[in-house]
């Protein structure tokens, strides 16, 4: 093989991780019953189409939400009533952010970007998924997919964040 096609190759390895991202969070583990940065990267768009919106479902053990604002979107929150009440500052807490969805852009599909969110994580350790969609100008995607059967390849998975237990009290946000 001569020196191209093995610098070929090479280049290849290394840049195909690219080609298979997918929405994912920066961070994939917090501390149970803390507040958390929750980092969505975005790898590209759809099928080479610009994406102008994405928006995060919330599970309702993840409360307390706080979309960070960005430079030429729009945030767009809906609240929901939560199934059982959370204390929160000595008060019951009976509806929070479910969604939150950002507008704007549009985020070409050779650029990455981040959308980030803080919230409260829940007191059980344990893995938590939160389903997005991924509208493009052309086309959308929804990264949903949830695991079932042992070892069975996810097209479009829903980023995952795993919870640990906590080594502490945790009371900063």
């Amino acid at each position: 093989m001569n020196r191209y096609k093995m610098l070929a190759a090479a280049l290849g390895v290394a840049l195909s991780p690219l080609a298979l991202a997918h929405v994912t969070l920066d961070q994939p583990t917090g501390q149970a019953d803390s507040y958390h940065k929750l980092t969505f990267r975005v790898g590209h768009g759809c099928d080479g189409s610009p994406t102008k919106s994405l928006t995060v479902m919330l599970p309702e053990s993840v409360t307390g939400a706080k979309p960070m604002p960005k430079a030429g979107w729009k945030i767009i929150t809906v609240k929901g009533k939560l199934s059982v009440p959370q204390e929160s500052h000595g008060k019951a807490i009976t509806t929070a952010v479910r969604e939150v969805t950002w507008t704007g852009g549009p985020l070409a599909d050779e650029h990455f970007d981040e959308f980030v969110v803080q919230a409260k994580l829940p007191v059980e350790p344990g893995k938590v998924y939160f389903k997005v969609v991924q509208h493009c100008v052309k086309g959308s995607m929804a990264w949903d997919e949830l695991p079932g059967e042992a070892g069975a390849k996810l097209l479009a998975p829903a980023p995952i964040l795993t919870i640990v237990p906590a080594a502490g009290p945790a009371h900063a946000h």
